[in-house]
């Protein structure tokens, strides 16, 4: 892999490559810049039989401890606007994205300012905020096949609902987004984000590690909510802590194992299935690795 655009770290820390900080390792953390890179690296996982695993910007993961395997993260971030129609690469921070958006008068991505997910993850997992999510702007993807062949999936041809798609059951990997926005204001824009962002700061946890809201919000309630009235703000299991700030977030207090934050979420949802009769849905996604 000495000609390709990739970066490999073997044993790699993956501390500082999820929000969590969980201090997981992988033996290999492969940092991939193209997509023919991307090709390659996943013709040698098959080659030598190495599992992999698509690696956005760990926001909204829970890793297991040590991986035997590849771990890719793709950093493909090429961007193009034109006439109202945005088009990135998977690896494009969210922010990134909604700024530059911003600052070119287009309307539309102004919520996903403090997403802190890529591009590519953001769209498998359809992320959302304020009533906005990836789908109401996203009008088709490019991604990678299981047989390592590039397509184009318009948005009609995607299952999409409340935070989830089908694109992780069909095996593709999101290699690009186009988006078609809106012509807006940019102060305008600027000012909702500012208001949001103060928002965000006086609600949520943002001063200790996480990886945003843990469940979905039933129908009609808030998970925060409920785990709030079960009595369960700032109980604790090893580092893993419910936010006394946001009832709906677990932080880690610096010790924190995956294992401390994957039994502490089976104790909220047992509480909250005893006490209100609701199953909690986990918005975050757990990697159990099958090593």
């Amino acid at each position: 892999m000495n000609n390709l655009k990739v970066e490999v770290i073997e044993e790699a820390t993956l501390k500082n490559f999820n929000t969590y900080k969980i201090n997981a390792k992988a033996k290999y953390l492969v940092k991939v810049k193209d997509i023919d890179s991307l090709r390659e690296v996943l013709k040698y996982c098959q080659k030598m039989g190495l599992q992999y695993f698509i690696l956005g910007a760990g926001s909204n993961v829970i890793l297991d401890e040590y991986f035997k395997g590849m771990v890719i993260k793709i950093e493909i971030d090429n961007f193009e606007i034109k006439d109202k129609i945005v088009t990135c690469g998977a690896g494009m921070m969210m922010g990134k994205l909604a700024k530059r958006t911003i600052d070119d008068n287009l309307t539309g991505l102004e919520w996903a300012i403090n997403i802190p997910g890529t591009v590519g993850g953001s769209i498998v997992g359809n992320a959302g905020a304020y009533n906005s999510e990836m789908f109401d702007n996203l009008v088709k993807v490019k991604v990678l096949d299981k047989n390592l062949e590039i397509k184009t999936l318009k948005k009609e041809e995607i299952q999409y609902g409340y935070r989830h798609t089908n694109l992780k059951d069909a095996q593709v990997i999101v290699l690009e987004g186009t988006f078609k926005l809106e012509a807006g204001n940019k102060e305008e824009s600027l000012a909702l984000v500012k208001d949001r962002c103060e928002r965000r700061m006086a609600s949520q946890p943002l001063d200790m590690p996480s990886a945003g809201s843990v469940f979905r919000n039933p129908q009609n309630d808030h998970a925060g909510r409920l785990i709030e009235e079960a009595g369960l703000k700032g109980r604790q299991i090893g580092g893993a802590k419910v936010s006394e700030k946001h009832a709906n977030f677990i932080v880690n207090t610096g010790t924190a194992t995956s294992n401390d934050i994957k039994n502490l979420i089976r104790l909220i949802q047992d509480k909250i299935k005893e006490k209100y009769n609701i199953d909690l849905i986990l918005e975050q996604e757990i990697v159990d690795w099958k090593n």
